[in-house]
């Protein structure tokens, strides 16, 4: 286990999430990412919402945004150096943002991202 600060965790997500191709990323949309302190066993990251996918004319309004958390000591648990939490982090981050995009975990294990 390695323990990588709050404030470093955070930047380690930003940068992930910048990574994202400005193309791709242009196309989120009503989604937030957060940084969660908590562990959950057996949970790196979660995504909660509606995939882009799955929106209809019906998705308008004052609508929640869709959520993605990133559970800090989950992630730091598994990981012995900084250098694992950054690929660790990268690999969860695409995973969630992913399926905010509709594309489910089956996909995933074949696209070799789960």
């Amino acid at each position: 286990m390695i323990d990588v600060s709050p404030a470093r965790f955070e930047e380690l997500v930003a940068d992930a999430l910048d990574s994202i191709p400005p193309a791709l990323g242009k196309l989120m949309d009503n989604v937030w990412v957060q940084v969660e302190d908590r562990s959950r066993p057996n949970l790196l990251g979660l995504y909660e919402g509606v995939p882009l996918t799955e929106r209809d004319a019906g998705y308008a309004g004052m609508v929640m945004p869709d959520r993605i958390t990133i559970y800090r000591r989950t992630i730091c648990a598994i990981c012995t150096t900084e250098d694992e939490v950054v690929d660790q982090v990268r690999d969860t981050v695409v995973h969630e943002v992913a399926h905010h995009f509709g594309i489910d975990d089956d996909r995933l294990d074949e696209l070799g991202w789960s």
